[in-house]
């Protein structure tokens, strides 16, 4: 079912005001900036070996990210695994009985499907399913 970490998430007030750290500091590269407007997201990605980093940060108010800074402040977000096949394993998840946010797949940033578990479901760690898609074996 889990191929792999595909991603950790991480909460920013500003992109622009901590990319510096990861980029100079920790020398990961850059690997582009994304807007999701259906998410009220942008964000950038940063290769760190076979995991990327995602840079999250908040387009309003109103989104979930903006939410999840004004009650926990900056930091990890989410983390992401990387699944083949997204509808089925969530039919699987749901036929378990853990809790999902998402009961079908949506549009997530670099073109891929996604879901989220409900935090519940892993001892309050959010966890993302993220099926790239037209590669189903390797990311």
């Amino acid at each position: 079912m889990i191929k792999k970490v595909d991603h950790i998430g991480v909460a920013v007030h500003s992109i622009e005001a901590v990319l510096p750290f990861y980029t100079d500091v920790l020398q990961l590269t850059l690997l582009g900036y994304e807007e999701i407007p259906s998410q009220q997201v942008k964000v950038t990605f940063l290769s760190a070996g076979e995991t990327k980093i995602e840079l999250l940060e908040p387009m309003s108010e109103d989104s979930a990210i903006a939410k999840f800074l004004s009650k926990r402040g900056e930091g990890i977000h989410h983390v992401a695994f990387g699944v083949t096949d997204i509808t089925t394993r969530l039919v699987e998840l749901r036929e378990k009985g853990v809790p999902l946010i998402d009961e079908i797949p949506r549009a997530g940033a670099a073109n891929a499907k996604i879901a989220f578990l409900h935090p519940k479901a892993a001892n309050n760690v959010l966890v993302e399913l993220c099926e790239k898609r037209g590669d189903h074996d390797d990311d």
